[in-house]
Formats: C-alpha cells, structure tokens, sequence
C-alpha cells in the first residue's frame, strides 16, 4: 500500500467493483460491450419527442427503457427520464459489485454523481402545463424533478446511502471529476461511493439551448452524422445515457470476497481554459494537456507506460485539432492508441464520459480494444493511431480524457490491480 506525506500513513487504495451502463449501446455491460466490438451503429431519428421542425432529428436514445423495471411507480412519478436511467444503472452497478440494494451501514456509503442539464422532459412538461392549461399550475415534483442535484439526492434515498453526497457540475468533464471526488472521499474513510452519471438532454428545450452552440451535426444521415477527428467532421449528435460504478476502498473490497476488481482510479487531473465553447474563436490546448499531465504524475505513470486513449472527440474540427495537439503535447509525435466510440452512440454529456471510463474498464478486463468509430479520413493534424481492428491487447492502463464547455478539462488514469 502506497503511503502519503511523512507521517500520514498508508494511502486507502480507490478501485471500481462494479459498473451500470444503460446507454444506447445498450442495458448492462454485457449488451454495450457487444455493440462496441461489433461497431453497431445506434444513432437514430428522435422519439422522445417530434423533431420535425428542427434542423437536428438525430440522437443516440436508450431503446426499449422501461423505468418501472428498475424502480416502483411513486419514484418514477417523481423524477426524470434522466434519473430514471440513473436508478437503472445504480442497480446495474451495485449488483455486479456484489453489494446491496439498501446500505448495511448506511453512512459508509456516498453518492457522487455528475450533472449537466438536469430534468429536462419532466421540467417542459410542467411548464408547458403552466403556460397552457386552464389552472395555470405546476406539479409539486417540478422543483425537485428538475434539480439538477435530483439523482443523487433520489439515489441516496432509495438505498439509504447516507455518507457524504454531493453533485459536480462541469458538463462531459463531470463525468471524470466525479470518480476523482469519489477517490477523495475514499481516502478520507467513506468506503463505498457511487459515481459517475447519466443524462438526458433530449426535449425542445434542451435541444434548442444545444443548437445555441451552434456545434451540433445537422447531418441526416445516421451512419456520417457524428464523425471525430474526420475531415467531414460537423458537429456532435445528442445522447441520452451513461454509467454508474461502485468505488471502493481496495482493502473494503477484498475484505468481503469480491469478485472483481476491474481497476484502480490511480490519478486523475483537472484545469480550465476560462474560454467559452462557441461556433467559432480559437481554441487552446494547453490546460487540457496540464490535466492530462496531473493525472499521469499523481499516478506515478510515464506517460510510454500508457497503453490506451480514450479522447473527448468532440467532432468540431478545431476542438478534435486542439485535442490531438494536447495529446502530443503529453505523449510526443507518437501518442498511444485511440479509440473512441462516440460515434455510434452520440455525445452524452457527462454520461458520455462516463461511458468513456466503461468502456475502458471493459479493455482492460477482456484484453481487447474495440475499434475506434472513425475516422474514415482523419483531418488535418489528427492523424493519430488510431485502434483499427480489436484483436487482443495488453491494456494494463488507460487515460480517459475529456472536455466540458466553457472550459472545463479532466482526466482519469485507470490501471489494473494485479491478482
């Protein structure tokens, strides 16, 4: 067990016991794990809602959800969509750690999720109750429905997970910042943490405040509408989804016999660019190759050791550009391996980063990379090595990278527990 500051003591080891992934890719890690290796294209028109008269009628949507499989009526009454896939995937997650449904020492366990936009379908709803009905009201779930604080608070609730909880927000980049919080929380006693996160960006509403960007795909086709680090790259599609894991203290998790240990959360890092993401000015790389730094150094990782990159791949061609340019800035002329599946499953926000981590956990399990969605033609400046095909591979460590707007960079260095 690695120690701390002189007189500190040992370091309480942060490693991922369990993983819920309900995204379109699939329900269960199993079902995404499938899609990504076969390279399943999942983005399709949105049924959510009429996009018709949008410019945008794409988005990457959980198929065949039914939230009254996960959690009873009263919840599902209560909450979003978008809470809704997070009861689905804390299930997932607990279940393949092994743990309980209800907390046996309920103050032992912490919830500390990612949040972006919120409960976007539940909150239109109401609102246009109150503009358009006859009463002029709004349920007495609104205010808490939409929170964006909303899961993890539902969450604690329904499996008595009564430690330490708490929200970040920093759009995709939250879904990393939420695994580093879970790592200070376990090195500050909590043994178990739920973190990661889902989303549901997928209303009018929520659409029109994403076309504001102007960094959205307004390409009809499916299969060329998302394309990161391509020459024809124009913009990202929505998603909905993403991933819950089970953080825990790697002594706790050995202690009760479990069965897997996919990977320790060994270093992570976090910096902003103080920039607004916009459809146009110039974008720098600097502070997001220094968050790609800090999670190799607090690792202890050289950067040659690292055998996989999992990048934001935005799709907007100067932020794909800025992106290879960090990771040369880090890793020299010769990155390591990219892959990313985004493409097949749309952008997600802050579920989409966690996803990210999913799918590298899965790697690093399985000893296979599955092929990167893309680029057919990869741009000017981002040509980088891109994983082509998923035969068997060392994968020991893996750097999951990702980016939110108005400035946000994190990054989470996984690697393998030996055993």
């Amino acid at each position: 067990m690695p120690f701390g500051p002189a007189g500190a003591g040992p370091v309480r080891r942060a490693v991922i016991t369990g993983i819920g992934v309900v995204a379109p890719s699939g329900i269960g890690v199993d079902a995404h794990w499938k899609c990504l290796l076969a390279g399943q294209n999942r983005i399709g028109r949105i049924t959510l809602f009429d996009p018709s008269r949008y410019p945008v009628t794409l988005a990457g949507e959980v198929a065949d959800f039914d939230a009254l499989q996960h959690v009873d009526n009263r919840r599902v009454v209560q909450t979003d969509r978008w809470t809704h896939l997070g009861f689905a995937a804390t299930r997932l997650a607990l279940a393949d750690a092994g743990l309980p449904e209800l907390a046996d020492d309920p103050y032992g366990y912490a919830v500390t999720l990612a949040s972006a936009s919120g409960g976007n379908l539940f909150g239109q709803r109401e609102l246009q109750r109150l503009w358009r009905g006859p009463g002029r009201t709004v349920g007495a779930y609104q205010s808490i429905a939409w929170f964006y604080a909303a899961s993890v608070g539902q969450l604690s609730i329904r499996h008595q997970f009564k430690g330490p909880c708490g929200v970040l927000a920093a759009e995709t980049a939250g879904g990393l910042d939420s695994l580093a919080h879970a790592v200070r929380l376990v090195r500050r006693g909590t043994p178990v943490v739920l973190a990661g996160g889902t989303e549901c960006p997928l209303s009018p509403y929520a659409l029109t405040c994403q076309l504001r960007s102007g960094l959205l795909s307004t390409c009809p086709d499916p299969e060329r509408a998302y394309r990161p680090f391509d020459a024809a790259a124009g913009g990202y599609v929505p998603a909905e989804g993403g991933a819950i894991f089970v953080v825990e203290e790697l002594e706790h998790a050995l202690a009760r016999g479990v069965d897997t240990v996919y990977a320790e959360v060994a270093g992570w890092g976090a910096s902003h660019d103080a920039r607004h993401t916009g459809s146009s000015g110039a974008v720098d790389s600097v502070q997001y190759a220094r968050a790609m730094r800090l999670a190799l150094d607090r690792a202890s990782v050289d950067p040659a050791s690292v055998d996989v990159v999992v990048p934001d791949a935005l799709g907007v061609p100067r932020y794909d550009r800025s992106e290879a340019d960090a990771l040369r800035t880090v890793f020299g002329s010769r990155p390591p391996p990219v892959s990313t599946q985004k493409a097949l499953t749309g952008r997600a926000h802050q579920g989409g980063a966690a996803l990210d981590v999913a799918t590298a956990l899965l790697a690093m399990r399985h000893g296979v990379l599955p092929p990167t969605a893309g680029p057919d033609r990869p741009a000017a400046g981002c040509d980088l090595d891109f994983v082509r095909d998923s035969g068997p591979r060392r994968v020991a460590t893996a750097l999951v990278c990702a980016r939110g707007f108005d400035g946000f960079n994190s990054a989470v260095l996984l690697r393998r527990v030996p055993g």
